[in-house]
């Protein structure tokens, strides 16, 4: 798991192959102006998600983790809470893997909770657990999918 802000963006690029063109993208797009919907940068193998979210409370966040893609997640329209917690220690599965949607569900709750603001971004790597959408109100979210 990452927390950084955008600017800081390079120190990442090594990491994985498509990070540099994830990063350009989010550096050097009006990601307020862009509209909702999903953009293809590579194929299925790097979309950006842009989502209107509806915030909830900790306790009804979701947990959950991805075997195939990295997010990149970045809240636009206001600071979002995120939940984290090690995948191996998510043990109490609530629905199975999701193949097509590359996403498995979990009744844990995070053992750390980080307030993303605005244009700063986490990466949740697979099998990071995380419980995003931790907010109130309805904002706007871009979401990077990297095939790992």
């Amino acid at each position: 798991m990452i927390l950084d802000i955008l600017e800081n963006s390079g120190l990442y690029e090594s990491i994985h192959p498509r990070f540099k063109k994830a990063f350009d993208y989010l550096k050097n797009t009006d990601l307020v102006a862009l509209p909702f919907g999903k953009i293809e940068l590579e194929g299925a193998s790097l979309v950006v998600n842009v989502v209107e979210i509806t915030g909830k409370a900790a306790d009804a966040a979701k947990m959950e983790t991805h075997n195939k893609f990295i997010d990149i997640q970045v809240p636009i329209g206001k600071t979002e809470t995120m939940g984290w917690i090690s995948g191996s220690k998510l043990t109490e599965a609530t629905e199975a893997y999701n193949a097509d949607k590359d996403v498995s569900f979990f009744a844990n709750k995070a053992s750390n909770f980080i307030a993303v603001q605005p244009f700063e971004f986490a990466v949740f790597f697979p099998k990071d657990g995380h419980q995003p959408g931790i907010a109130e109100g309805i904002y706007k979210k871009i979401i990077v999918k990297v095939l790992v």
